[in-house]
């Protein structure tokens, strides 16, 4: 690939992650003032790409938000808003063009630290425990150390994706604190299709992906691509790598709303848990995947892989983040950064 093309390639992600963000939040301005005209209380969510948000998928294609909205007595209309990367969806849910945020504990951890006393961004649930996995199609690349100047990362959101975050505590463990951020200047932001286009097809500058599911899965079916380190391997075991977060406004000033999207998101959970094929045939007909069924469920049914709102192993990669100043404020446990509600649980 020339160097007029690779700046065009570059450009043109730029250009289309903006355009997202631009139509996503006129679709979600719309919507909310489409919906008061009509009486109706409206919930604004913001989604991304990959399985880790089958839950989402799931309540949008059964409709459960609005069956037990009705059931308690709340008018209620849903906006999806499609965003990529966590610094998109915290500009949305910040100017209050969303409601409810689902991005990494990354994207989260900041936007907790940075309204922490003011609008309290707070995490209501996880969405499940997922392995990410940053893969390459570099043969010479075979651990960390193994990547140079030549080579670009791609993930969701530069610095403050929770890949971004998890290669930099991985980086860390290997040179010492103090280097967290060696390989940042190699990361480029892409949304997740994307980069798994530039990777397999190969011929751009992009030479690995810091992933999710199921894009890591179809790009380790190609023979040119493998698995550097998953994020499992970095913190010790499995892990949540996504959350559902709001402002405490939302919770506090609308908490049967609240309590609908919770008892929706357990819903989903329990019929992906139980019906693992259709959730498949949901996710293809939510996002228009083009994989097919049968390998869709074998993703959903891998052990690996949990769908729940409970939290796990997201405080070391809080206290990671506190520990290079990454973060100002220093959480004591995981329930620093959650909503009350979720002291329930059994989380980390």
């Amino acid at each position: 690939m020339t160097l007029h093309h690779r700046a065009m390639f570059l450009r043109n992600s730029v250009f289309f992650r903006n355009s997202v963000l631009t139509v996503a939040l006129a679709v979600g301005v719309l919507g909310m003032a489409k919906s008061q005209e009509a009486g109706a209380e409206t919930l604004r969510i913001a989604e991304q790409y990959g399985l880790v948000y089958l839950p989402l998928h799931v309540i949008r294609d059964q409709g459960l938000l609005e069956e037990k909205a009705q059931a308690a007595g709340i008018d209620l209309d849903v906006d999806w808003v499609q965003l990529s990367g966590g610094a998109n969806v915290n500009s949305a849910l910040l100017s209050d063009s969303i409601d409810i945020a689902s991005a990494g504990v990354g994207p989260l951890l900041t936007a907790w630290d940075r309204t922490y006393g003011s609008l309290d961004v707070r995490a209501l649930a996880a969405l499940g425990e997922f392995p990410n996995d940053l893969v390459t199609n570099d043969p010479d690349v075979k651990t960390l150390e193994d990547f140079g100047p030549g080579d670009k990362i791609a993930v969701p959101a530069v610095t403050v994706s929770v890949q971004s975050r998890l290669l930099q505590m991985a980086v860390a463990k290997i040179h010492g604190e103090d280097q967290y951020d060696r390989l940042d200047d190699l990361t480029v932001s892409l949304p997740h299709p994307d980069a798994t286009a530039a990777l397999v097809s190969g011929g751009t500058e992009i030479t690995a992906h810091f992933s999710n599911i199921p894009y890591q899965y179809q790009e380790l079916q190609d023979p040119d691509v493998h698995r550097v380190l998953s994020s499992y391997d970095i913190v010790g075991g499995p892990l949540t790598p996504t959350l559902i977060y709001a402002t405490s406004r939302f919770y506090q000033d609308r908490p049967e709303v609240y309590r609908v999207f919770l008892a929706a998101l357990e819903e989903a959970d329990h019929f992906i848990s139980e019906h693992p094929r259709e959730s498949a045939e949901i996710y293809r007909r939510v996002t228009n995947s083009k994989l097919d069924v049968a390998t869709l469920q074998s993703i959903i049914e891998d052990p690996d892989i949990r769908y729940t709102p409970i939290p796990r192993n997201t405080y070391p990669l809080a206290t990671f983040l506190h520990q290079v100043g990454a973060i100002r404020h220093e959480p004591t446990s995981w329930q620093d950064y959650f909503i009350e509600d979720a002291s329930r649980w059994e989380g980390s």
